[in-house]
């Protein structure tokens, strides 16, 4: 294996995310989590089994982020990354199956999200706007109201680690209100902590085709007034509120995913007809980022294997992916994930109850898009597909093998029927060899393999490999630091293969052509490669199809059929847009120093130019109502008639425990704004954008007599948006730090400057909501500015 040196980033954030207090490198951490995962053994197999979990961790198999973080210490948080929460037609208590009303699953998702978990809800059983509520005698107001209240649950519960939780939320397509849904978070503010999705039923898909009739349905009986329009009972007992098209549905959500990347779709009949647990559970929703569709209670144990590790003679006619070596690290893998269920803090028993009945766990795998790089193979050409193919179905029965091993060992998990597991869609496409295993032995785990965003594991772990399944996104930028006696220092932050083929072949040498990057790819590309890794799968991927911006909309609605016709369990799409801009109102840009207007700066780019580009990446931090907060954010810049000018901007996700897709839609936004010329007008709208979470604290200003204030922004979006602007302006300059600046160490978690703030109007000066009126006068309680007085 080759080895290079730790990229600072790397050490960053291993440091910031990871070790614990009193840990000093990778291995201390290893060897922490190792031993905690080892300790549910038998007393006379810990030692063994602690010392095959820090060699497995050593060659690549990790944990996911709250494992790594979490697994030894004394805290209440949990191991497991994401839940769905049930949440049935009633106020408080529990339907008759179990489930709990709308404030009790509030409550439920609050202690959940306190713990550090995510979670996923299926909102269908919520009866429609309108209908009778028999028990008050009043009218319902629907599932979409009471989206509105889990949201702002969200925004105020702090989760373990000081990270929110992620949401996800679904609404079946025959509920009477999805379209409400589907164009809810065009609102500007709305649902901040929420992705969406659209469960979409086989039936449905067949009518698009057909262009046929589509009933919106519920059991809950309409209004009195809804009756009258035309609402009717249906042979099957369900409630008709009204009827449409499903050409004109489709339509309406492929246009909003067109232009917002929202909704996603899950297809919900391709997701259950292949669950192995098909004579066990319904699955209606899944977790936030969508990997992982999951029954009610059901959860996210998951743990990534750096597929970078594996392969050997890199970059030379002799590479090879080593599928022994792989095959023997998912093993281990297994067994270390199916500890984690038993070793972790349960933030529910109705969660730890679910878990036991079934022994959910999902390895996966990290760095696919470098893997076939350092192969010298083109991501989605018939050879890297080929490649593609052949670790997935290396991962599956490895995994598979090792879980029937476990059964034999510990016990098939409780709700193992043989028969019927073997009849579901996945289990018949397992070998026969596995198959006639499963029948004579059982499994551990119900479901074993899944392949999630990794985020920061990857950049802390895998020396900044590709992301999941993805095609790396960049190969190289400069990453500004500052330092202890207050200067900054400047370093590269280098994608690992690309890194890597420097290190073999030099500077100079040019990028083979296999070296392609996620916006260098064609939607079909991203489709095949999920199209061909899916059938391997038990549970899902996620992974976003990029397309250009002048994709055709007709294309772009057939991507989606293709998918569900290939049997894929769900689709998400980007394509990069200035809506978000034109729908904002429009101001001159306030830029913090400088212009970034000049000779060149309205020129059209037509495309990314190829190889890599200069770049920085300055270190966000910032502060809200619920303390200090840190992003790294890059901006590339490239020369145009003579005028050094930025040209992408980017933010690597899994930085936040929150929903990313606003952030990608905003950095990919800004490089469309950039590259067509009106990037201006796009940052100076953002700097309009409010929401209910603000004041968020950021940057400073000095003032003509030389006071420096601290300056408030009206949300995240503005502030990245405003220090868009700063690194712009201070290209290659210092950024003005104040050195009464508080850092994580000394200060506290709520800033003196946020708390001892009285809320009131905004100050024209620093911009905080902080302005009243006091002696006569406006005063801002944020900075001391005083406005007109009389």
């Amino acid at each position: 294996m080759n080895t290079l040196p730790a990229q600072a980033i790397s050490l960053d954030v291993l440091a910031e995310k990871y070790l614990a207090a009193g840990e000093q490198s990778e291995q201390e951490l290893f060897a922490r989590v190792a031993r905690a995962l080892a300790a549910v053994e038998k007393p006379e197999l810990q030692k063994h089994w602690e010392q095959q979990f820090l060699a497995n961790l050593q060659r690549g198999a990790i944990g996911a982020g709250r494992i790594m973080a979490a697994a030894g210490l004394d805290t209440k948080a949990t191991l497991i990354n994401c839940f769905v929460q049930p949440v049935a037609d009633a106020t408080n208590g529990f339907d008759a199956q179990g489930n709990p009303g709308i404030y009790t699953a509030l409550s439920q998702a609050a202690e959940t999200m306190r713990r550090g978990g995510g979670v996923g809800y299926d909102f269908s059983n919520l009866r429609p706007r309108g209908a009778l509520v028999r028990g008050t005698l009043s009218h319902a107001s629907g599932p979409c109201s009471f989206i509105d209240v889990f949201d702002a649950s969200c925004t105020t519960v702090e989760s373990a680690g000081a990270r929110r939780g992620a949401q996800m939320g679904v609404l079946r397509i025959d509920h009477p209100d999805v379209l409400e849904f589907i164009t809810a978070k065009r609102q500007k503010g709305r649902w901040n902590n929420f992705n969406v999705s659209v469960g979409v039923s086989s039936a449905f898909m067949q009518a698009v085709k057909d262009d046929a009739g589509w009933d919106l349905v519920h059991i809950a009986r309409p209004g009195d007034a809804q009756i009258e329009a035309g609402a009717h009972r249906r042979d099957d007992g369900l409630w008709v509120y009204r009827s449409t098209t499903a050409r004109t549905l489709w339509n309406t959500i492929m246009q909003s995913a067109y232009d917002f990347a929202e909704p996603g779709i899950l297809f919900l009949d391709n997701i259950n007809a292949d669950n192995n647990l098909w004579y066990a559970e319904q699955i209606a929703a899944t977790n936030p980022c969508g990997e992982q569709p999951l029954p009610p209670y059901g959860c996210c144990d998951l743990g990534p294997i750096i597929l970078t590790r594996f392969v050997r003679e890199p970059f030379t006619p002799q590479a090879s992916f080593d599928l022994e070596a792989f095959s023997a690290a998912v093993a281990i893998q297994v067994r270390l994930l199916d500890n984690v269920l038993d070793a972790t803090v349960w933030p529910l028993p109705e969660q730890q109850h679910e878990a036991r009945q079934k022994r959910r766990i999902g390895v996966g795998f990290t760095g696919l898009g470098d893997a076939l790089i350092l192969l010298g193979l083109r991501y989605a050409s018939d050879e890297g597909l080929g490649q593609a193919e052949a670790i997935a179905r290396t991962m599956r029965d490895a995994a598979y093998g090792a879980s029937v091993a476990l059964a034999q060992e510990k016990g098939a998990f409780p709700l193992f029927k043989a028969k019927q597991y073997l009849q579901s869609g996945f289990a018949k496409r397992l070998p026969k060899d596995l198959r006639a295993a499963i029948k004579k032995h059982g499994l551990r785990n119900s479901h074993l393999l899944s392949i999630a965003p990794t985020g920061t594991v990857s950049l802390a772990f895998a020396d900044n490999a590709s992301n999941g399944i993805e095609p790396p996104f960049s190969w190289t930028y400069t990453r500004k630091k500052r330092t202890a006696n207050g200067g900054e220092q400047f370093y590269t932050v280098e994608d690992h293969a690309y890194r890597l083929y420097r290190s073999l072949h030099g500077e100079a040498a040019p990028l083979p052509d296999y070296f392609v990057s996620a916006l260098d790819m064609s939607a079909s590309e991203h489709v095949a490669m999920m199209r061909c890794v899916q059938p391997y799968i038990d549970t899902s991927i996620s992974k976003t199809v990029n397309i250009p911006a002048d994709y055709p909309f007709e294309d772009f609605k057939n991507l989606y059929m293709e998918c569900w016709e290939a049997g894929l369990k769900g689709c998400a799409t980007y394509r990069p847009n200035d809506t978000l801009g034109a729908v904002l109102a429009v101001e001159p840009p306030v830029a913090p120093a400088g212009n970034t207007a000049g000779s060149g700066m309205d020129t059209v780019i037509e495309r990314r130019p190829e190889g890599p580009l200069n770049a920085v990446v300055d270190k966000i931090e910032y502060f809200t109502h619920d303390g200090v907060r840190r992003l790294y954010l890059v901006v590339s810049f490239m020369v145009v008639d003579g005028v050094e000018r930025p040209i992408e901007f980017f933010m690597p996700v899994g930085q936040t425990g929150e929903s990313q897709q606003w952030i990608t839609a905003t950095m990919r936004s800004l490089s469309l704004a950039a590259r067509g010329g009106f990037l201006d007008k796009a940052l100076a709208d953002l700097r309009k954008v409010a929401w209910d979470r603000g004041p968020v604290r950021y940057g400073y200003k000095t003032r003509d007599d030389g006071a420096r204030i601290p300056l408030w922004h009206d949300s995240e979006v503005a502030l990245l948006a405003y220090a868009i602007q700063s690194i712009i302006a201070n290209r290659g300059l210092p950024q003005p730090t104040p050195s009464t600046s508080a850092s994580p160490a000394s200060a506290p978690k709520s800033q003196s400057a946020i708390s001892g703030q009285v809320r009131g109007q905004k100050c024209p000066d620093c911009g905080a909501h902080a302005m009243i009126r006091k002696d006569g006068c406006n005063f801002c309680t944020a900075c001391g500015y005083v406005g007109s007085c009389g």
